[in-house]
């Protein structure tokens, strides 16, 4: 059975899950903003995206992160037209940008079919599988090292 990873209710968003190495990020899109919606202090308005009760600007930093959480937004020309709310926890941020990514992908995909197509082609719908490797018994600490072997 495949697990829902999208949600629509009657509560004016659309709900994603995007997953990458040990982050979770927890996607809101708001098709219709409740009046007065804030996240910690901050009022979130049309075409807003705030992680974890912060702007996005200040939480990942720099121009590479910034074109990477807009892409989805941009291939569908939906950049200022939601408002998009992240709760992102576990690993580092580079896996957060990731997860957080993946999860606007997945919300952009239910509020419209026609987006479905154009993010599935850029290869933001799916999901990167990659994990660290685990740590071995009898490797001295380490996943790929091997302990020396005497020389005689």
């Amino acid at each position: 059975m495949v697990e829902e990873k999208t949600k629509k209710n009657n509560k004016g968003f659309i709900f994603a899950i995007g997953r990458r190495r040990g982050a979770i990020a927890r996607v809101r899109i708001y098709t219709k903003i409740p009046s007065g919606l804030k996240l910690g202090e901050i009022l979130v308005k049309k075409g807003d995206i705030a992680v974890n009760d912060r702007n996005v600007t200040d939480y990942f930093r720099g121009e590479v992160a910034k074109a990477k959480y807009e892409l989805p937004l941009k291939l569908t020309d939906s950049l200022g037209k939601f408002s998009v709310t992240v709760r992102a926890q576990g690993g580092g941020l580079a896996g957060q940008l990731d997860a957080t990514v993946l999860g606007i992908a997945r919300a952009l995909s239910s509020i419209d079919e026609k987006f479905r197509p154009i993010l599935k082609k850029r290869g933001l719908l799916t999901r990167d599988a990659r994990v660290r490797q685990r740590r071995n018994v009898g490797m001295g600490g380490k996943s790929r090292r091997k302990k020396q072997s005497p020389k005689r």
